[in-house]
């Protein structure tokens, strides 16, 4: 291997060597740095900080999704709330609709539901036990509308307000602004539609438990020293009207929402980057 050739001086400059001064060297080259790893799988981060930027989480790539954004808004919340009561009120009233009701009506299962749940000692056996069937499978068919009723308005109040988060999710109310008018008289009309609803299905309720059928067949638990079959609302009944009353409430303030997002609407027709915002 040849060794290199030796760096020959640089030659004096005439006006230093007139001045006495020593000719100058060359600044000496900056040390080679030896190559390094590469970035770990952690420094993507840093640098973007550095740029400016961080990256987002795994977490929200799905918020990037304007479909997705429509579900974290208030008018999906509200609507999401609804199809929440309208399940309740379905679950609620399928209470009377799928009990006949009564004592009776476990022990009538035999086996050891019989002895398990009292059948053998409840003390309706003879005319008695018969008399306490035919009460209860009447009583039944006489709250069979009221249940039906309900059970209807709580599963079209749920489909409705599911089929609404999907056209919201589908950006129809920022492609068409009319629907959100359209939501919003739905909104009101369900609102008060709900009011009447209401009196009437507690209006039917107490004319069932104000017939003398319910009141013999309370008469006739009583006599054998049962209390819990009294002619009143009983607690199915009431949480039905409850989420009945706050289902109103929140169509009410659906409403207002739809108003709101419907001038939102208006006012970023130029800029859909914001469409979320509804």
């Amino acid at each position: 291997m040849a060794e290199p050739a030796e760096r020959r001086p640089r030659p004096q400059c005439p006006r230093e060597a007139e001045h006495g001064r020593a000719p100058r060297s060359a600044p000496p080259a900056a040390p080679r740095r030896a190559p390094g790893p590469g970035p770990g799988p952690g420094s993507g981060s840093h640098a973007g900080s550095r740029l400016g930027w961080e990256a987002p989480p795994p977490s929200a790539a799905l918020l990037d999704c304007p479909r997705a954004r429509y579900l974290c808004t208030a008018r999906a919340c509200c609507q999401m709330v609804e199809a929440l009561l309208g399940l309740l009120i379905l679950v609620c009233s399928s209470v009377s609709y799928g009990s006949a009701g009564g004592y009776t009506g476990i022990p009538d299962l035999g086996s050891i539901y019989y002895y398990q749940y009292g059948g053998a000692f409840s003390g309706f056996s003879g005319p008695d036990g018969v008399r306490a069937r035919e009460l209860d499978a009447q009583f039944h068919r006489m709250k069979l509308p009221i249940a039906r009723a309900s059970m209807a308005v709580g599963g079209a109040l749920m489909a409705l307000t599911l089929l609404l988060v999907l056209l919201g999710a589908l950006r129809l109310p920022w492609r068409c602004p009319a629907w959100l008018l359209l939501e919003c008289v739905l909104d009101v009309l369900l609102a008060l539609g709900l009011l009447p609803a209401l009196y009437f299905y507690f209006h039917q309720l107490q004319t069932v438990y104000a017939s003398p059928l319910c009141k013999e067949r309370e008469q006739l638990y009583q006599s054998k020293g049962y209390q819990g079959f009294s002619c009143s609302l009983h607690g199915a009944d009431i949480a039905a009207g409850l989420f009945g009353c706050v289902a109103a409430l929140v169509f009410a303030l659906s409403a207002g929402l739809a108003v709101r997002g419907f001038r939102t609407v208006r006012r970023l027709q130029e800029k859909p980057a914001h469409a979320y915002e509804l």
